[in-house]
């Protein structure tokens, strides 16, 4: 929702500096714990035998495309769905297993949903208060002008959603979820319905209030740059199953498999066979882990350590690594960087460069090509 369709006063609000925000909170942390974890739908596998660890006050991304089983992984821990094999716990308690299964109000547990979900005829106040049934109307009252206060909104308290930008009705939802204090608090794309503008500077005033309230949190997202940005590890999911868990720098430097690799960066994929140690390419050669030995595999090339030099240029005497010829087929400017394409001769399709600065390669410039070790991965095929 941009600010224009938010309403008439929307632009006005979100151009006014807002005041300081105040300091949220901190909750008692708890470990949520995935052990061998199954569901399916009709009879169709959604999450396949997933285990899984979040330490306490951990911010955790579930990363992965459409349809991977990652929301209903959320859905999961949250209580709205129940495991067909294996158990959930938090803080070693069984909450969905099969001995036990607890509502999802008795979990301590904060769900913040990709739509939001305002309720369109309360007040803003009134929205974060209905998570806060338990209290008297006056002390639920104070603990929901307060979580406002903590995502710079009090001033807004006596508004109505349609009243909101979107981001403001993005914050919103984050005072209400943890209005309550969660020990664990669940996000699904909670950035997705922001536009690009919005989305860097909400996301994070999000994370600063999760690291404040130290609340250990589970943030389901596609976007791999929003992992990196956000999670203390991200845990890639494909087809119901987890593909790989670590930090953002675990995870890009050494991708389990192809598949990975190319969800955290664009790549240009060369076959050929691992021998001796090393694979013959049209690039050069480049080595390879002993355990692919005389195997087919796949060299994957990130189009950031591709380096292109006009023919006719005197060598790079930096780079000790000799170059093969190529021709430039194309050339877009995208700002920072040109995003070029290179034929090369034993290649199927051209090679793509992206190359900060250097000397302008329009279509047709005959160039050397040369390529980074560093930014070249080797896989199976």
């Amino acid at each position: 929702m941009s600010d224009r369709e938010a309403g008439p006063g929307a632009a006005l609000r979100t151009s006014r500096p807002a005041g300081p925000r105040a300091k949220a909170a901190a909750t008692i942390a708890a470990r949520l714990t995935f052990e061998a974890v199954g569901h399916a739908y009709d009879g169709v596998v959604s999450v396949d035998g997933v285990s899984l660890d979040v330490e306490p006050g951990e911010v955790l991304c579930l990363l992965g495309q459409s349809g991977c089983g990652k929301t209903t992984l959320l859905r999961l821990a949250a209580g709205v769905e129940q495991p067909s094999a294996g158990r959930i716990l938090i803080n070693g308690q069984e909450v969905s297993g099969p001995k036990a299964f607890l509502p999802p109000e008795r979990r301590g547990v904060g769900l913040m949903f990709q739509d939001y979900a305002l309720f369109p005829h309360l007040t803003i106040v009134a929205n974060v208060m209905f998570g806060l049934t338990a209290l008297p109307k006056g002390e639920a009252e104070r603990e929901a002008l307060q979580a406002l206060a903590r995502v710079g909104l009090e001033s807004h308290a006596f508004d109505y959603p349609h009243e909101l930008s979107g981001g403001e009705q993005q914050r919103v939802a984050l005072a209400r979820a943890i209005a309550p204090r969660p020990s664990v608090l669940l996000m699904d794309e909670p950035f997705s319905g922001l536009d690009r503008r919005l989305r860097d500077s909400v996301r994070d005033e999000t994370l600063a209030v999760l690291r404040e309230t130290r609340a250990t949190s589970l943030v389901v997202t596609h976007d791999p740059e929003e992992a990196m940005r956000m999670g203390d590890r991200i845990a890639l999911m494909r087809r119901g199953r987890l593909v790989q868990v670590g930090t953002a720098s675990e995870i890009y430097h050494r991708p389990a498999d192809l598949f990975t690799a190319r969800f955290f960066s664009e790549l240009n994929v060369v076959e050929g066979r691992a021998g001796g140690h090393e694979v013959e390419t049209p690039l050069g050669r480049f080595e390879t882990p002993g355990t692919l030995e005389g195997q087919a595999v796949e060299v994957a090339i990130r189009p950031q350590g591709v380096a292109l030099q006009p023919a006719d240029a005197p060598p790079d005497r930096r780079n000790r690594r000799p170059g093969v010829p190529g021709r430039v087929v194309e050339t877009r400017f995208l700002g920072e960087v040109d995003l070029v394409e290179v034929a090369v001769e034993g290649l199927d399709q051209p090679l793509k460069a992206r190359l900060r600065g250097g000397p302008a390669l329009p279509p047709g410039t005959d160039v050397t090509v040369s390529v980074d070790p560093a930014e070249v991965l080797v896989f199976a095929k």
